[in-house]
């Protein structure tokens, strides 16, 4: 009967112990990673738009992703375009406190396949918790940074200083896109 009663609790105790979850994790870049709706606008010397070349493009709103690196280290993330806009993806530096982002080289650093030999200089990236509005009104995330790219004539010939990239986090909600 002793044997019973030590299998049964035995058994009992494997069972608690298969049935625990194991909690996940996120990412090291959690706070400033995500999915944007963003558009792209030519910007002055001050950051300040220029009316007659805002949309310069006429691209829109346009998706762009912010991730991890495969180090998953908490001070460098990917920024990409997703081929939307002048094709790059890059790997700038964070602060996941301030929630800020840049470029610190200025060699080539262009990563998409093709397009190697441009430098991206991404300044002044910043994630802004609940400073958006989705169309349903609801709060959003926003993103705003400034961008430059080497093979770029444009801001000489038409007189501004780079592009302003900004935006909102993508909420997964189609009354939103």
């Amino acid at each position: 009967m002793k044997k019973v009663l030590y299998f049964a609790a035995l058994l009992f105790g494997l069972t608690l112990t298969s049935c625990e979850k194991e909690e996940m994790g996120g990412t090291a870049t959690e706070a400033t990673a995500g999915q944007w709706y963003v558009t792209i606008d030519a910007a002055d010397e001050n950051g300040n738009l220029i009316e007659e070349y805002k949309d310069l493009f006429g691209k829109g709103r346009v998706m762009m992703l912010t991730y991890n690196t495969s180090s998953n280290n908490p001070n460098e993330m990917i920024v990409d375009d997703l081929l939307n806009f002048w094709e790059f993806k890059v790997k700038v530096s964070t602060d996941q406190k301030g929630l800020t982002f840049q470029t610190n080289t200025t060699e080539n650093n262009n990563l998409v396949s093709g397009y190697e030999d441009i430098n991206v200089q991404i300044s002044g990236g910043k994630i802004l918790p609940q400073a958006g509005h989705q169309n349903n009104g609801s709060p959003a995330d926003s993103i705003v940074f400034y961008v430059s790219f080497s093979d770029d004539d444009y801001p000489e010939q038409l007189g501004y200083k780079n592009y302003r990239v900004s935006g909102i986090r993508y909420s997964g909600l189609k009354e939103n896109d």
